[in-house]
């Protein structure tokens, strides 16, 4: 068979307009001879009646004491409710069709509720209908432990039910449809010249994913990148194939492509920068900071250390907290509020000098001031203040060229 995986998210079905959509492409993939998974989100978004967002504020209007593990079986129940309807629909097309839970599809969890993590796989079930001729509609979002309990797999967990179920069935391809039609070299509400990129790695989209970028989930595209399984991401309102998300080898086979050093550039807002100097006489500064904010359960991200202290970012909500327990534990952290992290991000800038030269000249231009930097093999991560973040995504898009 050539099974091909088809993941809808939840503006792909809150319409009948959107679902009329959802069934041309169903159609039009049938018509070239796959064999049809389709992965189904919750319909809609907060404040419609299905969405998970609603459900979960169902829960807050009603006590807000709702067990985890029976948090997991309510929030299970909209994509329950997207992949009925879809059933329903194809049925009454003459497209024969079946539903599957996330646990029917074998998807087994742990037992995390809320971020359950994936042990295995196994998709007989699934083969067995494909076989049978049906289009397979799997509930994303979730799993099922050992014990037989719904759990979920959290946030852009459809994505990750998708590339998990097209890893163990050796899809040809996993379409990932949204309201977008790709992936864009930058948000295009902030840099209007921003565009659709053809073809990235599944690194590049990896690193986009987590600097901002939300198009996929990146830990969808770590699992479609160990079983070498190759993504689309599509718009379900147009025929357009998108973007191809696939390996390095296969970009350095697109001529094209051979001197794109700098793929797209990415954001996350609302960051507080922190900086702890050590304490006179002791030499503990970053075992006590680190394990103090891991005690608290604060995320910290861009991590400068040196002998004589610590520089690291945290959300803002977390900032008031986290300047108070280092302030029991001795210390007299400094706190900038109102930051903002910005992403180069490019396989091609792996050992290509003058990239940063160029990140530095763009900032400098336009009189925004770094307030700290750090780089890996493909991105390049500059802190700014928030208030700067737009002229910065701005400017960088334009230095690298990236609207050409």
């Amino acid at each position: 068979m050539r099974i091909l995986i088809q993941k809808f998210g939840g503006t792909s079905l809150s319409s009948d307009h959107a679902r009329e959509r959802v069934i041309r492409h169903i159609s039009r993939e049938r018509s070239e001879g796959y064999s049809l998974v389709v992965v189904v989100s919750a319909m809609g978004r907060k404040g419609d009646p299905y969405a998970t967002d609603t459900l979960l504020q169902l829960i807050r209007d009603n006590g807000d004491k709702l067990p985890a593990r029976e948090r997991d079986m309510l929030l299970g129940c909209g994509e329950v409710i997207s992949a009925a309807a879809l059933c329903s629909m194809l049925i009454d097309r003459g497209i024969p069709a079946v539903v599957l839970t996330g646990g029917q599809a074998g998807i087994l969890t742990d037992e995390q509720y809320g971020h359950a993590r994936i042990k295995e796989v196994n998709p007989e079930k699934v083969l067995r209908q494909l076989r049978s001729g049906n289009v397979v509609i799997v509930t994303g979002f979730q799993g099922s432990s050992s014990g037989g309990d719904t759990t979920t797999l959290g946030r852009g967990g459809s994505d990750t039910s998708a590339t998990a179920l097209g890893a163990a069935l050796r899809a040809e391809m996993v379409d990932i449809y949204t309201d977008v039609n790709g992936i864009l070299t930058a948000d295009p509400r902030i840099v209007e010249a921003a565009k659709p990129l053809p073809v990235v790695s599944y690194a590049e989209i990896c690193n986009m994913a987590r600097q901002g970028a939300k198009v996929i989930h990146p830990r969808a595209v770590e699992i479609a990148q160990q079983a070498r399984v190759p993504l689309r991401v599509r718009s379900t309102f147009s025929e357009e194939t998108g973007t191809l998300v696939t390996d390095l080898s296969t970009l350095k086979q697109q001529s094209a492509l051979r001197d794109r050093h700098v793929t797209g550039i990415a954001h996350v807002s609302g960051i507080t920068q922190i900086s702890v100097k050590a304490i006179k006489g002791r030499s503990d500064v970053q075992l006590q900071v680190f394990q103090t904010m891991a005690k608290h359960r604060i995320s910290v991200d861009f991590i400068n250390v040196t002998p004589s202290g610590a520089v690291y970012t945290v959300f803002d909500k977390d900032a008031e907290r986290a300047v108070h327990v280092l302030t029991e534990g001795g210390y007299s952290p400094t706190a900038v509020s109102g930051c903002a992290k910005v992403s180069v991000i490019g396989g091609g800038m792996n050992g290509e000098p003058g990239v940063m030269a160029r990140i530095v000249e763009a900032l400098t231009e336009q009189g925004i001031s770094i307030l700290q930097s750090a780089d890996s093999n493909t991105t390049i991560w500059v802190l700014v203040r928030e208030t700067d973040m737009a002229k910065a995504l701005r400017a960088l898009h334009a230095k690298f060229e990236l609207h050409r």
